[in-house]
């Protein structure tokens, strides 16, 4: 994924899909934990939440992949520890 390599939806789908699982079960959870006629009130926070934790891990996830296929994209004697040469 370094420079030429980009990040697929199948690599990043294999990195969360569990995660994704969860937060589908934690949304069925909320609403059938709901009481009839406050769906929303009961549920709707609770969502939210899991959401906002989820966008997060993804976010992280995909950063994460990107970062290490950029790292396996350059050999140690592409790096430069010192002023170019001149």
């Amino acid at each position: 994924m370094g420079k030429n390599k980009r990040l697929t939806v199948s690599e990043l789908k294999r990195a969360v899909g569990p995660d994704f699982e969860r937060l589908l079960e934690e949304t069925a959870e909320a609403l059938n934990g709901a009481r009839d006629g406050a769906i929303i009130a009961d549920s709707e926070e609770v969502v939210r939440d899991a959401m906002a934790r989820f966008r997060r891990l993804v976010y992280e996830r995909a950063v994460q992949l990107k970062a290490a296929a950029g790292e396996a994209a350059f050999s140690p004697s592409d790096r430069c520890d010192g002023p170019p040469p001149s």
